[in-house]
């Protein structure tokens, strides 16, 4: 979010909001940096691509365990529901 104030003569009202929009821009950007920390672009990819990897291989595991034919599925029913 960017704030800017600029009154008095044309001139100088330009120069106040481009000022006042740099300082809103550095402290918005500061409080941001603090908020996330500052972190290795490379790690956090890694990060990132490791959960990616453990998901599509969870989901791989889910799709063997429950890729199952019709009968299956009632003979699964039938073990349940006795």
């Amino acid at each position: 979010m960017i704030l800017g104030f600029g009154f008095g003569d044309p001139i100088q009202s330009i120069v106040m909001l481009l000022v006042t929009s740099l300082i809103s821009y550095a402290v918005f950007r500061s409080i941001r940096a603090i908020g996330h920390g500052k972190q290795d672009p490379l790690i956090e990819r890694e990060k990132r691509r490791q959960f990616y990897y453990e998901q599509r291989e969870r989901a791989r595991e889910y799709a063997r365990e429950f890729n199952l034919t019709d009968e299956e599925i009632e003979k699964r029913l039938d073990e349940e529901f006795r």
